[in-house]
């Protein structure tokens, strides 16, 4: 078997499916770290933000936002968190572009990132500067 979240858009695997358009499905994560945990996916294949096309992560981005109206309408949240990884170095288990969305509740137990960094003088000058250098000669110019 290929991609599970292809098998899953084809109807090859089971899924509890709460949103369906065009270009995008959402459906329960069967790992979930909440409940109410929910996964928006393209329907057309992308490995990860790097290949998904603009429309295509428009479209996941839309749906990702009707999820999360729904999921704290319908579960009462106080809260909810969109995240999306890619790369294994990132945590990307499954290599099917997807956005993570993760009702929270206050007091349940907090899922953060740690702060391993702390910039000296003119570090994010320079970090800046390597980005936008790599963004090309068309992209903004903020400076």
């Amino acid at each position: 078997m290929g991609c599970i979240f292809c098998e899953i858009v084809a109807g090859r695997v089971p899924a509890e499916i709460v949103f369906e358009d065009e270009a995008t499905l959402a459906f329960m994560d069967i790992a979930p770290i909440h409940r109410g945990h929910t996964l928006v996916i393209p329907k057309k294949h992308a490995t990860d933000v790097f290949e998904i096309s603009p429309d295509d992560a428009a479209a996941v981005m839309q749906t990702a936002q009707k999820v999360a109206h729904a999921v704290k309408a319908g579960l009462h949240c106080d809260g909810v968190n969109l995240f999306q990884s890619n790369g294994s170095a990132a945590g990307q288990t499954v290599f099917h572009f997807h956005v993570h969305v993760l009702p929270r509740w206050k007091g349940d137990r907090t899922i953060t990132l740690l702060r391993s960094y702390s910039p000296e003088e003119g570090d994010l000058l320079r970090t800046a500067d390597q980005i936008r250098q790599a963004m090309g000669p068309d992209a903004h110019k903020f400076t």
